[in-house]
Protein backbone atom coordinates (compact mmCIF):
# COMPACT_ATOMS: atom_id res chain seq x y z
CA UNK A 1 0.00 0.00 0.00
CA UNK A 2 1.45 3.25 -1.09
CA UNK A 3 0.77 5.69 1.50
CA UNK A 4 1.86 10.02 1.74
CA UNK A 5 2.44 11.38 5.16
CA UNK A 6 1.27 15.09 5.23
CA UNK A 7 2.07 17.43 8.22
CA UNK A 8 0.03 19.73 9.08
CA UNK A 9 1.47 22.53 11.17
CA UNK A 10 -1.21 24.97 12.17
CA UNK A 11 -1.19 27.93 14.48
CA UNK A 12 -2.41 26.62 17.81
CA UNK A 13 -1.66 22.62 17.15
CA UNK A 14 0.77 20.64 14.55
CA UNK A 15 -0.96 17.21 13.04
CA UNK A 16 0.66 14.25 10.83
CA UNK A 17 -1.47 12.71 8.72
CA UNK A 18 -0.81 9.70 6.81
CA UNK A 19 -2.82 9.16 3.68
CA UNK A 20 -3.53 6.48 1.11
CA UNK A 21 -3.67 6.83 -2.92
CA UNK A 22 -7.64 7.71 -2.33
CA UNK A 23 -7.02 10.66 -0.14
CA UNK A 24 -8.34 8.53 2.69
CA UNK A 25 -6.94 9.05 6.40
CA UNK A 26 -5.16 5.95 7.70
CA UNK A 27 -4.03 7.64 11.12
CA UNK A 28 -3.67 11.12 12.33
CA UNK A 29 -2.38 12.46 15.40
CA UNK A 30 -2.21 15.99 17.05
CA UNK A 31 -0.59 18.22 19.85
CA UNK A 32 -1.45 21.86 21.02
CA UNK A 33 1.64 23.74 21.88
CA UNK A 34 1.79 26.79 24.09
CA UNK A 35 0.65 30.32 23.20
CA UNK A 36 2.44 33.39 24.23
CA UNK A 37 1.33 36.65 24.83
CA UNK A 38 4.05 38.87 26.29
CA UNK A 39 2.34 42.62 25.51
CA UNK A 40 -0.92 43.75 24.32
CA UNK A 41 -0.91 42.94 20.61
CA UNK A 42 2.13 40.66 20.82
CA UNK A 43 1.78 37.07 19.80
CA UNK A 44 4.44 34.74 19.90
CA UNK A 45 5.48 30.67 19.32
CA UNK A 46 8.69 28.90 20.46
CA UNK A 47 9.87 27.41 17.11
CA UNK A 48 11.86 25.05 18.87
CA UNK A 49 8.43 23.63 20.93
CA UNK A 50 6.84 23.69 17.48
CA UNK A 51 9.56 21.19 16.15
CA UNK A 52 9.00 18.93 18.79
CA UNK A 53 5.42 18.87 18.52
CA UNK A 54 5.27 18.05 14.76
CA UNK A 55 7.87 15.62 15.43
CA UNK A 56 6.10 13.82 18.33
CA UNK A 57 3.06 14.16 16.08
CA UNK A 58 4.81 11.65 13.36
CA UNK A 59 6.12 9.80 15.83
CA UNK A 60 2.67 8.71 16.68
CA UNK A 61 0.83 8.41 13.82
CA UNK A 62 3.76 5.82 12.33
CA UNK A 63 2.90 4.10 15.46
CA UNK A 64 -0.53 3.94 15.38
CA UNK A 65 -0.77 3.28 11.79
CA UNK A 66 1.74 0.30 12.13
CA UNK A 67 2.95 1.04 8.35
CA UNK A 68 6.79 0.81 7.85
CA UNK A 69 7.99 3.84 6.76
CA UNK A 70 9.13 2.36 3.27
CA UNK A 71 5.60 2.54 2.55
CA UNK A 72 5.49 6.10 2.93
CA UNK A 73 6.23 7.18 -0.85
CA UNK A 74 6.41 11.58 -0.06
CA UNK A 75 6.55 14.00 2.92
CA UNK A 76 3.77 17.14 1.82
CA UNK A 77 4.35 19.84 4.59
CA UNK A 78 1.71 22.75 5.13
CA UNK A 79 1.77 25.24 7.62
CA UNK A 80 0.59 28.32 9.18
CA UNK A 81 1.62 31.46 7.06
CA UNK A 82 3.53 34.64 7.37
CA UNK A 83 4.92 33.45 11.08
CA UNK A 84 8.50 34.60 11.02
CA UNK A 85 11.54 32.79 12.59
CA UNK A 86 15.05 33.58 12.08
CA UNK A 87 17.71 31.18 13.55
CA UNK A 88 21.33 30.64 13.30
CA UNK A 89 22.57 28.70 10.50
CA UNK A 90 25.75 26.76 12.53
CA UNK A 91 24.14 25.56 15.87
CA UNK A 92 20.35 25.55 14.00
CA UNK A 93 18.53 27.48 16.89
CA UNK A 94 16.40 30.06 16.81
CA UNK A 95 17.59 33.78 17.78
CA UNK A 96 14.40 34.90 19.35
CA UNK A 97 11.12 33.77 19.23
CA UNK A 98 8.68 33.31 16.46
CA UNK A 99 6.44 36.01 15.82
CA UNK A 100 3.14 34.57 15.02
CA UNK A 101 0.81 35.95 11.83
CA UNK A 102 -1.90 37.40 14.22
CA UNK A 103 0.98 39.94 15.94
CA UNK A 104 0.72 43.54 15.48
CA UNK A 105 3.83 44.84 17.15
CA UNK A 106 5.04 45.93 13.64
CA UNK A 107 1.87 48.47 13.09
CA UNK A 108 3.75 51.56 13.33
CA UNK A 109 6.10 50.27 10.92
CA UNK A 110 3.16 49.53 8.44
CA UNK A 111 1.80 53.07 9.07
CA UNK A 112 5.24 55.17 8.62
CA UNK A 113 5.66 53.24 5.21
CA UNK A 114 1.85 54.15 4.48
CA UNK A 115 2.45 57.37 5.15
CA UNK A 116 5.00 57.49 2.93
CA UNK A 117 3.68 56.12 -0.04
CA UNK A 118 4.80 53.07 -0.38
CA UNK A 119 1.84 50.67 -0.15
CA UNK A 120 0.86 51.04 -3.97
CA UNK A 121 4.00 49.69 -5.18
CA UNK A 122 3.90 46.57 -2.72
CA UNK A 123 0.47 46.00 -3.50
CA UNK A 124 1.15 46.30 -7.24
CA UNK A 125 4.40 44.20 -6.61
CA UNK A 126 3.19 41.66 -3.96
CA UNK A 127 -0.74 41.34 -4.50
CA UNK A 128 -0.75 42.33 -0.62
CA UNK A 129 -2.38 45.35 1.68
CA UNK A 130 0.56 46.83 3.77
CA UNK A 131 -0.39 45.20 7.08
CA UNK A 132 1.97 43.89 9.96
CA UNK A 133 0.65 40.53 9.36
CA UNK A 134 2.53 39.96 6.46
CA UNK A 135 6.34 38.62 6.92
CA UNK A 136 8.46 41.58 6.12
CA UNK A 137 7.91 43.82 8.92
CA UNK A 138 8.02 40.98 11.19
CA UNK A 139 11.85 39.88 9.92
CA UNK A 140 12.90 43.40 10.25
CA UNK A 141 11.91 44.10 13.63
CA UNK A 142 13.88 41.28 14.75
CA UNK A 143 16.76 42.44 12.70
CA UNK A 144 16.71 45.56 14.31
CA UNK A 145 15.61 44.46 17.60
CA UNK A 146 18.03 41.07 18.48
CA UNK A 147 21.34 42.28 19.49
CA UNK A 148 23.52 42.31 16.32
CA UNK A 149 21.56 40.02 14.36
CA UNK A 150 21.09 42.45 11.26
CA UNK A 151 25.33 42.13 11.17
CA UNK A 152 24.95 38.53 11.38
CA UNK A 153 22.23 38.36 8.70
CA UNK A 154 24.97 40.30 6.48
CA UNK A 155 27.43 37.84 7.32
CA UNK A 156 24.97 34.97 6.04
CA UNK A 157 24.85 33.32 9.20
CA UNK A 158 21.17 33.81 10.14
CA UNK A 159 18.21 31.83 8.27
CA UNK A 160 14.90 33.44 7.92
CA UNK A 161 11.83 31.26 7.17
CA UNK A 162 7.92 30.76 7.63
CA UNK A 163 7.07 27.34 9.24
CA UNK A 164 7.62 25.55 6.17
CA UNK A 165 11.25 26.46 5.80
CA UNK A 166 11.92 25.65 9.61
CA UNK A 167 10.31 22.49 9.45
CA UNK A 168 12.13 21.32 5.90
CA UNK A 169 15.40 22.45 7.63
CA UNK A 170 14.68 20.26 10.63
CA UNK A 171 13.50 17.01 8.88
CA UNK A 172 16.32 17.65 6.45
CA UNK A 173 18.94 17.32 9.41
CA UNK A 174 19.20 21.40 8.44
CA UNK A 175 20.41 20.71 5.02
CA UNK A 176 17.11 22.42 3.28
CA UNK A 177 16.77 25.91 3.35
CA UNK A 178 13.71 25.79 1.04
CA UNK A 179 9.95 27.88 0.22
CA UNK A 180 7.67 27.37 -2.16
CA UNK A 181 5.86 30.28 -4.22
CA UNK A 182 2.69 30.21 -1.66
CA UNK A 183 4.74 30.78 1.54
CA UNK A 184 7.04 33.16 -0.14
CA UNK A 185 4.05 35.28 -1.74
CA UNK A 186 3.26 36.34 2.12
CA UNK A 187 5.88 37.47 3.49
CA UNK A 188 5.23 40.86 1.37
CA UNK A 189 9.05 40.54 -0.23
CA UNK A 190 8.07 38.52 -3.46
CA UNK A 191 7.26 39.24 -6.71
CA UNK A 192 4.79 37.58 -7.60
CA UNK A 193 4.77 38.76 -11.14
CA UNK A 194 8.25 37.94 -11.76
CA UNK A 195 7.95 34.99 -9.43
CA UNK A 196 11.10 36.13 -7.42
CA UNK A 197 12.23 37.96 -4.49
CA UNK A 198 11.94 41.41 -5.68
CA UNK A 199 14.87 43.91 -4.58
CA UNK A 200 13.45 46.69 -4.44
CA UNK A 201 11.51 45.85 -1.78
CA UNK A 202 14.40 43.90 -0.12
CA UNK A 203 15.82 47.49 0.15
CA UNK A 204 12.82 49.37 1.34
CA UNK A 205 12.37 46.70 4.19
CA UNK A 206 16.09 46.34 4.47
CA UNK A 207 16.56 43.33 4.59
CA UNK A 208 19.49 41.46 3.35
CA UNK A 209 18.94 38.48 0.74
CA UNK A 210 21.54 36.16 2.37
CA UNK A 211 19.14 35.30 5.00
CA UNK A 212 15.71 34.38 2.69
CA UNK A 213 15.32 30.62 1.55
CA UNK A 214 15.52 29.32 -1.95
CA UNK A 215 11.95 29.12 -4.09
CA UNK A 216 10.41 26.06 -5.88
CA UNK A 217 6.78 25.64 -7.50
CA UNK A 218 4.61 23.75 -4.60
CA UNK A 219 4.59 20.44 -5.84
CA UNK A 220 8.67 19.62 -5.87
CA UNK A 221 11.08 17.37 -4.74
CA UNK A 222 12.83 19.94 -2.01
CA UNK A 223 15.31 17.52 -0.37
CA UNK A 224 15.28 14.61 1.24
CA UNK A 225 14.04 13.09 5.15
CA UNK A 226 16.63 10.36 6.79
CA UNK A 227 15.07 10.52 10.24
CA UNK A 228 12.71 8.26 10.17
CA UNK A 229 14.85 4.48 8.86
CA UNK A 230 14.33 5.29 5.50
CA UNK A 231 14.45 8.05 2.68
CA UNK A 232 11.34 9.96 2.43
CA UNK A 233 11.23 12.50 -0.36
CA UNK A 234 9.91 16.18 0.91
CA UNK A 235 7.94 16.43 -2.53
CA UNK A 236 4.97 19.42 -1.51
CA UNK A 237 5.31 22.34 0.23
CA UNK A 238 1.89 25.07 0.37
CA UNK A 239 1.33 27.35 2.57
CA UNK A 240 -1.95 25.92 4.92
CA UNK A 241 -4.92 28.00 3.05
CA UNK A 242 -3.30 27.52 -0.59
CA UNK A 243 -2.55 23.87 0.02
CA UNK A 244 -6.41 23.96 1.73
CA UNK A 245 -7.73 25.14 -1.98
CA UNK A 246 -5.78 22.36 -3.56
CA UNK A 247 -7.38 19.78 -1.37
CA UNK A 248 -10.99 20.83 -2.48
CA UNK A 249 -10.08 20.67 -5.36
CA UNK A 250 -10.87 24.15 -6.25
CA UNK A 251 -8.51 23.52 -9.79
CA UNK A 252 -10.52 25.42 -12.14
CA UNK A 253 -11.00 29.99 -12.42
CA UNK A 254 -14.31 30.69 -10.00
CA UNK A 255 -13.96 27.82 -7.12
CA UNK A 256 -13.95 29.01 -4.19
CA UNK A 257 -13.22 27.31 -0.59
CA UNK A 258 -13.56 28.86 2.96
CA UNK A 259 -11.16 27.39 5.77
CA UNK A 260 -12.78 27.94 9.06
CA UNK A 261 -9.40 27.83 11.76
CA UNK A 262 -8.21 29.94 14.46
CA UNK A 263 -8.96 32.67 11.45
CA UNK A 264 -11.17 31.87 8.61
CA UNK A 265 -9.75 32.33 5.18
CA UNK A 266 -11.43 32.20 1.59
CA UNK A 267 -9.85 31.98 -1.83
CA UNK A 268 -10.88 32.21 -5.20
CA UNK A 269 -9.18 30.22 -7.86
CA UNK A 270 -7.92 32.87 -10.65
CA UNK A 271 -5.74 30.74 -12.12
CA UNK A 272 -3.70 32.56 -14.53
CA UNK A 273 -5.12 36.37 -13.94
CA UNK A 274 -4.02 38.14 -11.57
CA UNK A 275 -5.95 41.23 -11.07
CA UNK A 276 -5.85 43.83 -8.44
CA UNK A 277 -8.39 43.89 -6.03
CA UNK A 278 -10.79 47.04 -5.45
CA UNK A 279 -12.42 45.46 -2.43
CA UNK A 280 -10.24 44.91 0.42
CA UNK A 281 -8.62 41.71 -0.98
CA UNK A 282 -5.48 40.53 -1.82
CA UNK A 283 -4.15 38.22 -5.02
CA UNK A 284 -1.89 35.89 -3.82
CA UNK A 285 0.14 32.69 -5.22
CA UNK A 286 -1.94 29.50 -6.00
CA UNK A 287 -0.19 26.24 -5.76
CA UNK A 288 1.93 25.77 -8.15
CA UNK A 289 2.78 22.05 -9.98
CA UNK A 290 4.87 23.69 -12.48
CA UNK A 291 6.65 26.66 -13.06
CA UNK A 292 3.65 28.31 -14.36
CA UNK A 293 2.09 31.06 -11.69
CA UNK A 294 -1.39 30.50 -10.51
CA UNK A 295 -3.15 32.85 -8.52
CA UNK A 296 -5.79 33.41 -5.86
CA UNK A 297 -7.93 36.21 -4.36
CA UNK A 298 -7.87 36.01 -0.81
CA UNK A 299 -9.96 37.40 2.53
CA UNK A 300 -8.56 37.31 5.63
CA UNK A 301 -10.35 36.62 8.93
CA UNK A 302 -8.32 37.35 11.51
CA UNK A 303 -10.05 35.36 14.55
CA UNK A 304 -12.29 32.75 13.14
CA UNK A 305 -12.75 29.50 15.07
CA UNK A 306 -10.02 31.61 17.91
CA UNK A 307 -13.26 33.07 18.92
CA UNK A 308 -14.57 29.87 20.24
CA UNK A 309 -10.99 29.11 22.12
CA UNK A 310 -11.47 32.31 23.96
CA UNK A 311 -14.97 31.63 25.28
CA UNK A 312 -13.59 28.55 26.60
CA UNK A 313 -10.43 29.32 28.06
CA UNK A 314 -11.17 32.73 28.92
CA UNK A 315 -14.90 33.35 29.83
CA UNK A 316 -15.16 29.30 30.68
CA UNK A 317 -18.40 29.30 29.16
CA UNK A 318 -17.92 25.80 28.15
CA UNK A 319 -15.13 23.14 28.66
CA UNK A 320 -14.32 21.61 25.27
CA UNK A 321 -14.88 23.72 22.08
CA UNK A 322 -17.03 21.66 20.47
CA UNK A 323 -19.80 22.15 23.35
CA UNK A 324 -20.42 25.57 21.86
CA UNK A 325 -23.05 24.28 19.09
CA UNK A 326 -25.28 22.75 21.78
CA UNK A 327 -24.80 25.59 24.22
CA UNK A 328 -25.55 28.02 21.24
CA UNK A 329 -29.34 26.13 20.12
CA UNK A 330 -30.60 26.17 23.50
CA UNK A 331 -31.83 29.59 22.44
CA UNK A 332 -33.54 30.49 19.03
CA UNK A 333 -31.46 33.53 18.42
CA UNK A 334 -28.99 35.87 19.54
CA UNK A 335 -31.35 38.23 20.77
CA UNK A 336 -29.62 41.02 19.48
CA UNK A 337 -26.35 40.47 20.62
CA UNK A 338 -23.32 41.23 18.06
CA UNK A 339 -20.05 39.81 18.76
CA UNK A 340 -16.90 41.75 16.70
CA UNK A 341 -13.61 39.50 17.85
CA UNK A 342 -11.52 42.37 17.06
CA UNK A 343 -8.90 40.63 18.75
CA UNK A 344 -5.77 40.96 16.27
CA UNK A 345 -7.17 44.03 14.32
CA UNK A 346 -9.71 43.50 11.39
CA UNK A 347 -8.62 41.84 8.18
CA UNK A 348 -10.22 42.09 4.69
CA UNK A 349 -12.54 43.63 3.83
CA UNK A 350 -10.94 46.59 6.25
CA UNK A 351 -7.37 45.85 7.05
CA UNK A 352 -7.73 48.24 10.15
CA UNK A 353 -4.99 46.85 12.64
CA UNK A 354 -6.37 49.34 15.68
CA UNK A 355 -10.38 48.03 16.27
CA UNK A 356 -10.60 46.05 19.19
CA UNK A 357 -13.16 43.22 20.22
CA UNK A 358 -16.46 44.22 21.47
CA UNK A 359 -19.71 42.78 22.52
CA UNK A 360 -22.86 44.55 21.77
CA UNK A 361 -26.40 44.63 22.65
CA UNK A 362 -26.01 42.93 25.72
CA UNK A 363 -28.78 43.82 28.53
CA UNK A 364 -29.94 42.19 31.88
CA UNK A 365 -31.54 39.44 29.89
CA UNK A 366 -28.20 38.08 27.98
CA UNK A 367 -27.10 34.93 28.72
CA UNK A 368 -24.33 32.43 28.03
CA UNK A 369 -26.23 30.96 25.08
CA UNK A 370 -26.47 34.45 23.22
CA UNK A 371 -22.93 35.00 23.31
CA UNK A 372 -22.30 31.71 22.27
CA UNK A 373 -24.83 31.89 18.99
CA UNK A 374 -23.44 35.73 18.11
CA UNK A 375 -19.76 34.17 18.18
CA UNK A 376 -20.80 31.90 15.89
CA UNK A 377 -22.49 34.05 13.75
CA UNK A 378 -19.85 36.64 14.06
CA UNK A 379 -17.45 33.80 12.51
CA UNK A 380 -19.78 33.90 9.44
CA UNK A 381 -20.70 37.48 9.28
CA UNK A 382 -16.53 38.16 8.86
CA UNK A 383 -16.38 35.06 5.52
CA UNK A 384 -19.86 36.41 4.13
CA UNK A 385 -17.99 39.92 3.63
CA UNK A 386 -15.25 37.89 1.91
CA UNK A 387 -17.32 36.47 -0.59
CA UNK A 388 -19.42 39.59 -1.13
CA UNK A 389 -15.97 41.12 -1.96
CA UNK A 390 -14.86 38.10 -3.93
CA UNK A 391 -18.14 38.09 -6.19
CA UNK A 392 -17.61 42.17 -6.71
CA UNK A 393 -14.18 42.07 -8.01
CA UNK A 394 -14.64 39.02 -9.98
CA UNK A 395 -17.54 40.30 -11.42
CA UNK A 396 -18.75 36.68 -11.88
CA UNK A 397 -21.07 34.69 -9.55
CA UNK A 398 -19.78 32.01 -7.01
CA UNK A 399 -22.13 29.26 -7.19
CA UNK A 400 -20.64 27.34 -4.25
CA UNK A 401 -18.29 27.52 -1.35
CA UNK A 402 -16.49 24.97 -0.25
CA UNK A 403 -15.76 24.34 2.91
CA UNK A 404 -13.27 22.97 6.12
CA UNK A 405 -11.16 23.69 8.51
CA UNK A 406 -12.18 22.83 12.58
CA UNK A 407 -15.55 25.11 12.62
CA UNK A 408 -16.67 23.41 9.73
CA UNK A 409 -18.30 20.73 11.63
CA UNK A 410 -20.58 22.99 13.57
CA UNK A 411 -24.07 22.55 11.28
CA UNK A 412 -25.39 26.12 12.99
CA UNK A 413 -22.47 27.83 11.79
CA UNK A 414 -22.49 26.48 8.38
CA UNK A 415 -26.45 26.99 7.83
CA UNK A 416 -26.19 30.62 8.79
CA UNK A 417 -23.30 30.40 6.38
CA UNK A 418 -25.35 29.33 3.50
CA UNK A 419 -28.30 31.39 4.92
CA UNK A 420 -25.96 34.49 4.43
CA UNK A 421 -24.69 34.19 1.04
CA UNK A 422 -27.84 32.64 -0.59
CA UNK A 423 -25.67 29.97 -2.08
CA UNK A 424 -24.93 26.11 -1.01
CA UNK A 425 -22.47 25.41 1.28
CA UNK A 426 -20.86 21.75 1.13
CA UNK A 427 -18.87 20.06 3.60
CA UNK A 428 -16.38 17.38 2.49
CA UNK A 429 -15.67 14.12 3.36
CA UNK A 430 -12.45 14.89 4.29
CA UNK A 431 -12.53 18.13 6.43
CA UNK A 432 -8.49 17.64 7.03
CA UNK A 433 -7.94 19.18 3.29
CA UNK A 434 -5.30 20.98 4.02
CA UNK A 435 -3.10 18.41 4.66
CA UNK A 436 -4.55 16.63 2.30
CA UNK A 437 -3.73 19.26 -0.22
CA UNK A 438 0.47 19.14 0.57
CA UNK A 439 -0.59 15.33 0.19
CA UNK A 440 -1.71 15.97 -3.34
CA UNK A 441 1.09 18.06 -3.86
CA UNK A 442 3.51 15.27 -2.65
CA UNK A 443 2.06 12.58 -4.54
CA UNK A 444 1.59 14.70 -8.18
CA UNK A 445 5.29 15.04 -7.66
CA UNK A 446 6.69 11.69 -7.49
CA UNK A 447 3.44 10.09 -9.90
CA UNK A 448 0.94 8.35 -7.25
CA UNK A 449 -0.68 10.47 -9.06
CA UNK A 450 -1.11 11.28 -12.79
CA UNK A 451 -2.69 14.13 -12.82
CA UNK A 452 -5.26 16.87 -11.21
CA UNK A 453 -8.13 15.10 -12.81
CA UNK A 454 -7.55 12.24 -11.16
CA UNK A 455 -6.65 14.27 -7.31
CA UNK A 456 -10.19 16.28 -8.66
CA UNK A 457 -12.30 12.51 -8.66
CA UNK A 458 -11.43 11.87 -5.30
CA UNK A 459 -13.54 14.89 -3.43
CA UNK A 460 -16.20 13.64 -2.33
CA UNK A 461 -19.50 15.98 -0.74
CA UNK A 462 -20.42 14.61 2.68
CA UNK A 463 -23.40 17.20 3.55
CA UNK A 464 -24.63 20.80 1.61
CA UNK A 465 -26.50 23.22 3.68
CA UNK A 466 -28.94 24.99 1.58
CA UNK A 467 -30.58 28.50 1.75
CA UNK A 468 -33.29 28.77 4.31
CA UNK A 469 -34.17 32.45 4.57
CA UNK A 470 -35.19 34.75 2.54
CA UNK A 471 -32.31 37.23 0.34
CA UNK A 472 -34.03 40.34 2.34
CA UNK A 473 -33.85 39.06 5.59
CA UNK A 474 -30.15 37.58 4.42
CA UNK A 475 -29.10 42.19 3.66
CA UNK A 476 -30.53 43.12 6.52
CA UNK A 477 -28.56 40.81 8.92
CA UNK A 478 -25.57 41.95 6.65
CA UNK A 479 -25.96 45.74 7.03
CA UNK A 480 -26.59 45.45 10.81
CA UNK A 481 -23.69 43.80 11.07
CA UNK A 482 -21.96 46.34 8.99
CA UNK A 483 -23.00 49.14 10.78
CA UNK A 484 -21.80 48.08 14.16
CA UNK A 485 -18.58 47.22 12.69
CA UNK A 486 -18.28 50.41 11.04
CA UNK A 487 -19.48 52.24 14.60
CA UNK A 488 -16.29 50.18 16.32
CA UNK A 489 -14.10 51.79 13.65
CA UNK A 490 -14.87 55.14 14.78
CA UNK A 491 -14.08 54.58 18.48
Amino acid sequence: MTCLLALDQGTSSSRSIIFNRAGQIIASAQQEFPQYFPQSGWVEHDAMEIWHSQLSTIKQVLEKSGINTQKIAAIGITNQRETTVVWDKKNGYPICPAIVWQDRRTSAHCDALRAQGHNKTIQEKTGLVLDPYFSATKIAWILDHVPDARNRAQQGELAFGTIDSWLAWQLSEHKLHVSDVTNASRTMLWNIHQNRWDEDLLTLFNIPAAILPEVHPSSHHFGDCHLFGSTIPIAGIAGDQQSALFGQACFKSGMAKNTYGTGCFMLLQTADLCSQSQHGLINTAACQIDHRPQYALEGSVFIGGAVVQWLRDQLHLFSSASDIEALANSVPDSDGVIFVPAFAGLGAPYWDPHVKGAILGIHRGTQAAHIARAAIEAIAFQSAELLFAMQNDSHTTISELRVDGGAASNNTLLQFQADLLGIPVIRPDILETTALGSAYLAGLQIGVYADLEECSMLWKQQQSFLPSITRDSAHNLMQNWKKTVQGLRQF
